[in-house]
């Protein structure tokens, strides 16, 4: 997994890269975690992740309800899979998703 950060304000932008697995989870939660204190808006981009398992699932519901309290979460770029994986768990429900 590779995680790349794009700050533009309160604005921050996660692009993840690979696999978000039970190995890579724990990295990604602590990116997320560890975000500037003056973030409202949280953008996972998706276009480049191949895969995501329950950890990181997990991750995203963790996130989305942090940002829930201090302003917005969107995930963009996910592909045919990832969208089938949301689809399935009912996460297109819960997540905020743009093409």
């Amino acid at each position: 997994m590779n995680i790349t950060k794009k700050q533009d304000g309160a604005k921050l932008t996660i692009a993840i890269s690979g696999r978000v697995d039970t190995t890579t989870a724990p990295q990604l939660e602590s990116e997320i975690k560890n975000a500037p204190a003056e973030m409202t808006d949280l953008v996972l981009d998706l276009s480049e992740l191949e895969y995501i398992s329950s950890a990181g699932l997990r991750v995203l519901l963790s996130a989305q309800k942090m940002m829930n309290s201090k302003g917005s979460m969107t995930v963009k770029g996910a592909s045919e899979i990832i969208m089938e994986i949301f689809e399935v768990t009912g996460f297109v429900d819960l997540l905020n998703i743009e093409e």
